[in-house]
């Protein structure tokens, strides 16, 4: 495995300082590791791939004599990973792609340092180590910094497959992270010792009885169906600005609006900047008359998207919804703004960036979330990019939603996975959460999704189209994860701690003569 010369070996007059380097193969399997987790992601969306994609990376921590090199593994792993999974940032500039790719592998290099530290421990407490340290990585990674990046989570992808997809309800999403490492984490510990075979029986088992469980048992709405309408009107200039950009936009979507015949629907769904300062209703009294119109003449609800300018240095990106009979239900403004898209953290430091001159504004965030009564039942939403994060949904779902609608807006990436990206998160989300979820996309994609995660019928990108389907009100309790949250991540992390901290055999787990020694070689 390394390639050592003694400091100060004699080689005839001349002395060789200590010099190790490590072989190719630990790098070859973090990059294999890292393009078999990109590809259980769209656009490939070989999700079984999640659950062996880890194996190659801890083997090749593993194999390394030296925390720098483990770290620096850890850290092409990441920036592999997770610049592959973001490319499709690259339209906004290196500016965007790259910092992130590098954050995010920063992240991985001190996962790699923790588990690389309790290498030779005792295969019990590594195996914990090694499953709590990964959901410790996803929740600081998911908190920090700027509200956080979920973007990667494993858990996704494996909780995406049929009947997994069910189980969601129980364990979350962040669940499955901890099933997916502790079964490919138990496969490491098995091709260095067969008689490790129980790490990987054991979770093997959970993941099969939960599969079975959630196909058996998936979450499904039972309450009053609403005939919905998702009106996908365009950008005239997708990834750009254009002029009277704002009025286009809204004209597109009155129009498609327009086009929806009489009593076929009891709501209709505008999504992200469908509306923006002047033409936003709450700001326009012309807006809001059109589309207080179009609720009476359609006798349905209409949930209404938009940015409103407060001032010169902020803004609110909101959801508003109107009865039947043109009267405002409720606002929603969003809590969970897009960092450097959105709002520039710690502005005074980044005017270096000319890029950031298309963020003149930062967004004013909301303070709870916000739900919307109805006569047929309540109606929660989010927005764009809070759809991706679990904790999102589940606030929304406690404070009494029971059909969900996620508005967005992709035109800055054009045609690219990002898309398809955040539809997998937010399928997830909403079986996680159980509810029927309206995911309404300004440029595409748009979908509906039911409460047991399944998506239906999903236009195209940079289609204009209304887009018809239903939304079934849920009457059930709420699910296991929306009442205790990550309960399984949280064991697991409390078991790393108990793993480190409990007293007993901390010996080398394989022994420097058993696995170990096979794995690192010096000359």
């Amino acid at each position: 495995m390394w390639r050592c010369y003694p400091r100060h070996q004699a080689t005839g007059d001349n002395e060789v300082p200590d010099l190790c380097s490590p072989s190719m193969v630990p790098i070859a399997l973090v990059l294999v590791s890292a393009v078999l987790m990109w590809a259980s992601f769209p656009p490939l969306g070989l999700a079984p791939l999640a659950f062996v994609a880890p194996v190659p990376f801890l083997l090749g921590i593993r194999r390394v004599e030296r925390s720098l090199w483990a770290m620096m593994l850890g850290f092409v792993w990441g920036a592999a990973f997770f610049g592959l999974l973001l490319n499709w940032l690259m339209v906004l500039g290196f500016v965007a792609w790259f910092p992130l790719s590098i954050l995010m592998g920063s992240f991985t290099a001190a996962y790699a340092f923790l588990i690389w530290t309790f290498r030779l421990w005792p295969t019990w407490r590594w195996w914990l180590i090694a499953v709590g340290g990964w959901s410790v990585l996803e929740f600081v990674r998911g908190r920090f910094p700027f509200g956080g990046f979920p973007w990667g989570d494993i858990g996704y992808p494996a909780a995406g497959l049929p009947g997994a997809a069910g189980s969601v309800q129980w364990i979350g999403p962040a669940g499955w992270t901890v099933l997916v490492v502790a079964f490919a984490a138990g496969i490491t510990l098995v091709i260095e010792s067969r008689k490790e075979w129980r790490f990987v029986v054991d979770p093997a088992s959970a993941i099969l009885l939960l599969v079975i469980g959630g196909a058996l048992l998936a979450p499904s709405p039972d309450g009053q169906v609403w005939r919905t309408a998702i009106v996908q009107g365009g950008s005239p200039c997708p990834q750009t600005h254009c002029q009277n950009e704002s009025q286009r936009i809204f004209e597109s979507h009155l129009a498609l609006t327009a086009s929806i015949p009489e009593g076929s629907v009891e709501f209709v769904v505008w999504p992200e900047n469908s509306t923006g300062t002047p033409f936003e209703p709450e700001g326009n009294d012309e807006v809001r008359s059109a589309i207080i119109e179009q609720a009476r003449r359609l006798n349905a609800h209409i949930l209404v998207s938009g940015t409103r300018v407060v001032d010169d240095e902020h803004f609110i990106n909101f959801n508003v919804l109107y009865s039947p009979q043109g009267v405002k239900v409720g606002e929603y403004l969003k809590r969970h703004p897009v960092p450097f898209g959105e709002f520039v953290p710690l502005r005074g430091l980044f005017d270096f960036v000319p890029q950031l001159d298309q963020v003149p504004r930062d967004m004013v965030r909301g303070e709870a979330p916000v739900v919307f009564p109805t006569e047929q039942g309540t109606v929660g939403s989010v927005i764009s990019f809070e759809g991706s994060f679990a904790r999102s949904v589940r606030s929304t779902a406690n404070a009494g939603a029971q059909i969900l609608v996620v508005t967005t807006n992709t035109s800055s990436y054009g045609k690219s996975p990002a898309t398809d990206q955040a539809i997998g998160m937010v399928k997830v989300n909403a079986a996680a959460a159980g509810l029927d979820t309206a995911y309404a996309s300004i440029t595409g994609k748009s979908t509906y999704i039911s409460g047991g995660g399944e998506a239906g019928r999903t236009t195209e990108q940079l289609e204009e189209v209304v887009l018809y389907g239903s939304l079934r009100f849920t009457t059930a309790s709420r699910t296991l994860w929306v009442r205790f949250g990550d309960w399984l991540p949280i064991l697991a992390m409390l078991a790393l701690i108990a793993a480190i901290a409990m007293p007993g055999d901390r010996g080398d787990g394989f022994r420097r003569k058993g696995a170990a020694s096979r794995f690192a070689r010096s000359g």
